[in-house]
């Protein structure tokens, strides 16, 4: 293909139809008009020689093609955006927002720290906390939106860095006044005792029964909820125990009145991982933001160790 004669704008306006799959959303959201997006769809087609959208029944539908081509498109055109971007990034004037994605759990353990050294040193920065997905359901419209990604999957997002933040276990959290309280320590015990089982989405079953499975043992589940930070509110108020991250544990023990047990079985650990996008390996905003991320996450393990 001879790119001089290609309109950089047809490209605009196909990232906008791969997201949208449908001329008129797309053309609203680029500022055109719907004539003038069905125009660029047809000279799209001739130079792909690819459908791109076909109907299929009453809505349209990308082709494998149009599919394929969906996270490169978006990453070439942030990176075609950052040769214009203003350089540099000055955290106490800027009033920049960024997207974090992190489970609920490493909410409680990262944010409230974060929170602190940004208003230090970026009060007029603004952060937005959208709802953890997995690799499997990063969009290349969610990739752009967001800046990092905090989780403990093995498998890699398209497009996207990863530093290790810090290392955790699993362990029961109950009331301070349960009945059996460390007896839970006890194999026979901790199988008989009813539990909460954290069921999140996409998981059919909780990581530690698979585990548990392969062991051959079974727990006793007497209630299945979707987060950790329910499944710790619960087991502060009623005598199911809660298998949970340590660490989440210990930070609010104190205010929800919990203890931690020892499992008799060891779950091992798991490691946290930071996630930022290729496109902002070298923006001064992404590397100070990830900078502060890193200090508090590696900051945890120096505690433990220190502690141990």
């Amino acid at each position: 293909m001879n790119l001089s004669a290609l309109d950089l704008n047809l490209l605009v306006a196909l990232d906008a139809l791969l997201a949208q799959a449908s001329v008129g959303r797309a053309a609203a959201r680029v500022g055109l008009s719907q004539p003038a997006m069905s125009h660029a769809l047809r000279r799209l087609r001739e130079l792909l020689d690819d459908p791109l959208l076909v109907r299929v029944g009453a809505r349209m539908e990308l082709t494998p093609r149009a599919q394929s081509l969906r996270t490169p498109l978006a990453q070439a055109l942030e990176q075609v955006r950052g040769l214009f971007a203003t350089e540099g990034f000055e955290p106490a004037t800027s009033h920049r927002r960024f997207t974090l994605m992190m489970p609920d759990h490493v909410i409680d353990l990262l944010l409230p720290g974060l929170i602190d050294k940004v208003a230090i040193q970026a009060p007029g920065v603004r952060l937005d906390v959208a709802p953890w997905r997995g690799p499997a359901s990063m969009t290349a419209d969610l990739a752009r939106q967001t800046d990092l990604v905090v989780g403990c999957t093995a498998d890699a997002f398209a497009g996207f860095h990863r530093q290790r933040l810090f290392a955790d276990t699993e362990a029961l959290a109950v009331r301070r006044d349960h009945p059996l309280g460390n007896q839970l320590a006890q194999l026979d015990s901790f199988l008989a005792a009813p539990q909460i089982a954290v069921i999140g989405r996409g998981q059919r079953e909780d990581p530690i029964d698979l585990w548990l499975r392969e062991e051959r043992l079974e727990r006793r589940i007497a209630l299945v909820v979707p987060n950790y930070l329910q499944a710790l509110h619960i087991a502060a108020r009623t005598d199911l125990a809660a298998f949970v991250p340590r660490r989440l544990i210990e930070m609010l023990a104190t205010p929800l009145n919990l203890i931690a047990v020892a499992p008799p079985v060891d779950p091992g650990t798991y490691e946290e991982f930071m996630f930022h996008p290729t496109r902002a390996q070298v923006d001064p905003g992404s590397i100070w933001l990830r900078g502060l991320v890193l200090e508090i996450g590696r900051g945890l393990d120096r505690a433990r160790r220190q502690a141990a």
